[in-house]
Formats: structure tokens, C-alpha cells, sequence
């Protein structure tokens, strides 16, 4: 009997979640869409940038939903309303967290994030990491060989 106490005692301490660290905000733009027109290439980078922002951080499904929406309308302003729409189908299914992808909702965290809203410690990370930072303060780094992560 002892040694079935001891060894859901491991079990269970084997479980126990330590917090996860936000790795460091970065962000190539749009991804495998473009940032801009041909004659304008980086139009509505910024929009992408902040949408990376969010899905950098991750949080809850409704926090994800709005955060592409709010892509899609920056694009749509930039006058590409098509493209806006396509780029929403795309982040739509590529985006989820269940993807073990570098662009996946929660990126920051260690993989698999899921959905659900930050833990105190994990909000306190964002915070520290510059959750005010906005466009042209938000590191971006643009792989050598084009388009894409």
C-alpha cells in the first residue's frame, strides 16, 4: 500500500505545471502573404506587426477572433478588401494553437499554449516584455530568403 501512495505521489508531483517564460517578441510581418502592393511593399505591415503582437501573447479564443478582425479591417482601410478576407481564411486555420508553428495563437509560449486568459504571472510577463509597444517599436525580422516564417 505504500508503495502505491508513493507512486501517485510521484505521479501527481510529475504534474505540476511550472509557469512558462515569454520568449522575446518578434515578427516578420504578414508571413506568407505580402506586407504591401508591389508599389508600396510595406502598406499594412504595421497591421500584420500588431496582429503578431497579439498572437504573440496569446489568450482566449474570442481575444484571437478579435484580434483577426481587427487585421482584417486594417487591410480592408488600406483599400485590399479581397485580400483582407483572404488573409482571414488563412490565420483563421493556420493560426490555431494546436499547430506547432512559429505563428501559432500564444507563439510567446512554450508550445502547446492553447486558449485561455493569461495567468496573473504570465500578464505580468506581457507587461514587462512592452505591452504598450505599438508599430515601429516592435521588433521585426524579415527571413533572408523572402516571404514567409
Amino acid at each position: 500500500m505504500r508503495w502505491l501512495l508513493l507512486i501517485c505521489v510521484a505521479a501527481f508531483a510529475s504534474c505540476s505545471t511550472r509557469p512558462s517564460e515569454l520568449k522575446n517578441f518578434q515578427s516578420d510581418g504578414c508571413s506568407a502573404f505580402p506586407d504591401g502592393t508591389l508599389s508600396d511593399p510595406q502598406r499594412w505591415q504595421a497591421h500584420c506587426v500588431k496582429h503578431d503582437f497579439s498572437y504573440w501573447q496569446g489568450g482566449t479564443r474570442a481575444q484571437r477572433r478579435e484580434a483577426d478582425r481587427e487585421l482584417v479591417r486594417g487591410v480592408r482601410a488600406e483599400g485590399h478588401p479581397v485580400l483582407a478576407r483572404c488573409m482571414y481564411f488563412g490565420i483563421r486555420i493556420g493560426g490555431a494553437p494546436w499547430w506547432p508553428t512559429p505563428w501559432r495563437w500564444g507563439f510567446g509560449w512554450s508550445y502547446p499554449r492553447g486558449y485561455g486568459l493569461l495567468s496573473s504571472d504570465e500578464e505580468r510577463q506581457v507587461k514587462e516584455r512592452g505591452l504598450s509597444m505599438t508599430g515601429d517599436e516592435l521588433v521585426m525580422k524579415k527571413p533572408s530568403r523572402g516571404r514567409g516564417r
